[in-house]
């Protein structure tokens, strides 16, 4: 935040857009991996609205929403990756 609040906008862009993508994308795909062990652990009661896999199924019926308004997980990946090409061709080669 102190970042954005202090920076120009094209700063913004070529030092935080990147890596704030590469967040994103790196959030989203542990959100899945924890979904997905936790049902693994729980087994059927992880499908179940109510009991002990109440909080299990509640965050697996959410958490693609925070995928879904970051931006999609491939767009976000590409993204990141396309800003770091960018900052590697503003550097002078060096043998």
């Amino acid at each position: 935040t102190y970042q954005m609040c202090n920076m120009t906008p094209a700063e913004i862009n070529k030092h935080l857009a990147g890596p704030i993508a590469l967040l994103k994308y790196k959030q989203t795909r542990t959100a899945t991996t924890v979904s997905d062990n936790a049902c693994q652990i729980f087994g059927g009661r992880a499908i179940t609205a109510s009991g002990m896999g109440y909080i299990v199924e509640k965050y697996q019926k959410t958490f693609k929403f925070q995928a879904i308004l970051g931006g999609s997980e491939e767009i976000m990946a590409d993204f990141a990756m396309r800003q770091a090409m960018r900052q590697v061709q503003d550097m002078p080669a060096r043998l």
